[in-house]
């Protein structure tokens, strides 16, 4: 129904105001009784053989709904009911902020892609902790990232104020430094800052009273000695584990008008280098930290093959937007069927 009927009609209007709209829609369908159960009934697969234990977390199933959709924490307990196991809020940052220019949003529809120039484009992190309050047992992930005017020398700052502010209301924490829509962010994955900046939240994260888990969200335009470099960081802070990938500024093999816009390309164009990434980042590693698949999964098939090149839970946003809620349920059967 998505694919034949709704999607046609969203994607004749603008790609931001068009999630604004979608969001309010769910947000009012859900309010009417018995939709919920509706929806449920429609696309929540249920099996215990689809649960996993990750980072010390326990799953429903393997599939996510990856940071940048629900930015400030708005609909996490509605899209649940759309059969997702666990949903990524934000990326959020201390202070709330606009974002970047519009247009900001671009639908490469003969890619199967969307580029986005966002911005980090947040409420901030205490207005997100108001509804998280609201938490109806969504297992959820907190994307954090610094403010676009805080210095990469004072970026350490930003991400501890965001750790401490959601450390109650969230299960596990992604540190965001690959965004290359915020300026110099990815200055951050280098080495150095970034060994220093993840081991001041571990140091943090351990004089808790229980650890959380904190994962690491890294682009897909790494090289080969760079991914080394971050399974060595991985494993000398003894953070849980990466989130590969985000997304990229490769503009290869693309056919769309809008492959000239500047921003992060996410979408069918990732599909192959994400999961690149993850099989190297597993084999290299010896599989010594569990692995969120993320880019590019517009199929059930696409799930799958990152789940055997080492991912341990997988995350949807573009193939979401183009595939509908069917996608969730689709990938959860072709596991089922694969046991």
């Amino acid at each position: 129904m998505y694919k034949l009927l709704l999607r046609p009609i969203l994607f004749c209007f603008d790609p931001e105001k068009v999630h604004y709209f979608t969001f309010s829609l769910v947000k009012f369908i859900s309010k009417i009784p018995f939709v919920t159960s509706i929806i449920n009934a429609i696309y929540v697969v249920e099996d215990k053989r689809l649960e996993r234990e990750v980072f010390g977390l326990k799953f429903k199933n393997p599939v996510g709904l990856a940071a940048g959709f629900d930015k400030d924490a708005k609909l996490f307990n509605e899209l649940s009911d759309f059969g997702f196991g666990f949903i990524e809020i934000g990326t959020l940052t201390p202070k709330p902020q606009d974002g970047n220019p519009k247009k900001r949003l671009f639908r490469l529809k003969s890619d199967s892609a969307i580029i986005n120039r966002m911005g980090f484009n947040n409420g901030g992190v205490e207005a997100a902790i108001v509804r998280l309050k609201e938490n109806k047992g969504v297992l959820i992930g907190g994307n954090i990232g610094k403010n676009k005017v805080t210095p990469n020398e004072n970026a350490t700052d930003d991400y501890v104020i965001c750790f401490n502010a959601l450390y109650d209301y969230v299960d596990y924490f992604v540190v965001n430094v690959s965004s290359p829509n915020t300026p110099n962010l990815r200055e951050l994955q280098e080495k150095e800052p970034l060994t220093k900046l993840l081991q001041t939240l571990q140091d943090l994260n351990n004089i808790k009273v229980k650890a959380k888990p904190i994962l690491l969200k890294i682009a897909p335009d790494l090289t080969n000695e760079q991914l080394l470099d971050i399974i060595d960081i991985v494993n000398e802070t003894k953070i849980a584990g990466v989130i590969a990938t985000n997304t990229t500024i490769s503009r290869d093999g693309l056919t769309s008008e809008n492959k000239v816009e500047v921003g992060g390309l996410s979408g069918k164009p990732l599909t192959k280098r994400s999961t690149e990434v993850i099989r190297f980042l597993s084999e290299k590693s010896n599989k010594s930290f569990p692995i969120i698949g993320v880019g590019g999964i517009h199929t059930a098939d696409d799930a799958i093959e990152k789940l055997n090149a080492g991912a341990s839970l997988v995350q949807l946003y573009t193939g979401f937007i183009y595939e509908g809620p069917q996608l969730i349920k689709d990938i959860n059967k072709k596991i089922l069927k694969a046991h």
